[in-house]
């Protein structure tokens, strides 16, 4: 009866983990940090520092509800896989063929564009659209989500491309609006409550809100030293399927283990070799199907699937030894205006130490 070994050796290093935390936030402006270190496929208890805003005695706790920001595109790809298994779409059908309405409008080098093109920044797409003032008005647009997104990738797609397709990495957000509008095309459906019942729901992820700005009793984000203003500092609404969404550190660690386990054949979502696929740089490049592939990341042996996220106002950041089933999940609530950057890299440099070994030598 009683704690078992491995659970008491669990919560005794807590503690000290949570000064990695604290130190973590020293000398900078990060008014809160949380991380969650997931060891031989299991998350560990979650560590949290600092308080959820400026100017609130309210300290962040474990179950706290982040913004992952871009960490989000990986969602977005499982997504889409599980439509392509389903035989919704297709890996191979031209951007063209997907969304037929724009195919007129948009410039050439797009129509032959894929899937795993969009999802590994790789269509030659700019990162978002050019024209702010296009970019502005969606804050006020009281039109379907679905709607706006297609209204916003059809004036991306009349912009010149900023490389070529299947060429080296450009970092597209656009790239994952497309995705995500080929989703809604296929099936009928807005794109939230695909990514609900595809992904969110079968892992158990009841934490997710498209809400991006945190409530009462929440953390809120931070930039240039203040809270986060809900008019003037977030991305619209429909940006969602690039990664606009809030949830729990364990949920955001319950989609990871998901993608670890799938690897080895044992994934509820997907089929071991679309998990392989998923996980693969694309061409000659380290950009998978939403998330990045580092050999040796922070000089540790990989692989590893990492990923950044922020929209301003967050840091977010992922390291998954997927080959061996450990992980660290990083998530402040200020971003490199306040050096939430900064904070989050040194929590998660020091955290993945405690699970990976240094780099083989020679």
């Amino acid at each position: 009866s009683g704690l078992g070994a491995c659970a008491t050796a669990r919560l005794a290093a807590a503690p000290a983990e949570s000064d990695v935390l604290a130190e973590a936030r020293a000398g900078g402006a990060t008014p809160g940090i949380a991380a969650l270190v997931i060891r031989n496929l299991e998350p560990l208890p979650e560590l949290v520092s600092g308080v959820r805003a400026l100017g609130s005695p309210e300290l962040v706790a474990p179950g706290d509800r982040w913004h992952p920001g871009s960490n989000g595109k990986a969602m977005t790809a499982t997504l889409i896989a599980r439509l392509v298994e389903q035989g919704a779409l297709s890996w191979e059908r031209p951007l063209a063929e997907m969304l037929p309405r724009l195919a007129d409008a948009m410039q050439e080098p797009y129509r032959g564009v894929t899937l795993p093109d969009l999802l590994a920044h790789r269509a030659g797409l700019p990162e978002n659209i050019t024209d702010m003032e296009v970019f502005n008005s969606f804050y006020a647009d009281g039109s379907s989500h679905t709607a706006q997104r297609l209204r916003y990738i059809e004036a991306c797609l009349r912009e010149a491309p900023v490389g070529r397709a299947r060429a080296e990495p450009s970092y597209s957000n656009t790239g994952f609006l497309i995705a995500g509008a080929c989703a809604e095309a296929a099936t009928g459906r807005d794109f939230e409550s695909l990514l609900a019942e595809l992904v969110f729901t079968p892992l158990g992820m009841s934490s997710v809100s498209y809400e991006q700005f945190g409530g009462p009793g929440e953390p809120r984000g931070h930039v240039d030293g203040r809270v986060a203003d809900r008019e003037r500092d977030v991305n619209p609404r429909m940006f969602a399927p690039a990664g606009a969404m809030r949830m729990s550190l364990p949920d955001w660690a319950r989609f990871c283990i998901e993608h670890m386990q799938g690897e080895r054949g044992q994934g509820r979502l997907l089929r071991a070799e679309t998990y392989r696929f998923l996980h693969a740089g694309q061409g000659e490049t380290d950009s998978a199907l939403g998330w990045g592939v580092a050999a040796n990341p922070m000089n540790l042996r990989g692989p590893a699937l990492t990923h950044a996220g922020s929209d301003g106002n967050w840091y977010a950041l992922v390291c998954l030894f997927h080959e061996t089933g450990n992980g660290v999940l990083v998530a402040a609530n200020a971003a490199d205006s306040m050096g939430g950057d900064r904070s989050a890299g040194a929590a998660i440099q020091a955290l993945a130490g405690t699970v990976a070994a240094p780099k083989s030598v020679g």
